[in-house]
């Protein structure tokens, strides 16, 4: 009976190391999702589908500071345009890509 309670304390010691990995690495994923999803929010205001650009008047958009403006943009694939239309609020992501302001992410909102 001994050696049982003998084996018990290191069982117990390693599933205290097992959950604390997982408390850090829960909350680092937490962390750095809040991190990616630094988007912003902003109003179609043109499409122009030939040239997979769209115009956004939006918010500070942190990731790339860059302030409050209405700027045209390439959308990194033109089917991001699919079912948008002027006037549409979004949430989108950008990153400068070869020099140019690239949406990667786009959500249409409700």
């Amino acid at each position: 009976m001994e050696e049982r309670c003998g084996a018990i304390a290191p069982v117990n010691a390693w599933r205290e190391v097992v959950i604390k990995n997982v408390l850090v690495a829960g909350l680092l994923a937490v962390v750095a999702g809040a991190a990616l999803a630094q988007g912003a929010d902003g109003e179609v205001r043109k499409i122009d589908r030939a040239q997979a650009k769209l115009t956004l008047k939006h918010g500070e958009i942190k990731s790339i500071d860059m302030p409050a403006m209405t700027m045209a943009y390439r959308v990194k694939d033109a089917r991001m345009l699919d079912g948008l239309a002027v006037g549409d609020k979004v949430r989108f992501e950008a990153a400068k890509v070869d020099g140019q302001y690239v949406v990667t992410v786009l959500k249409k909102l409700p």
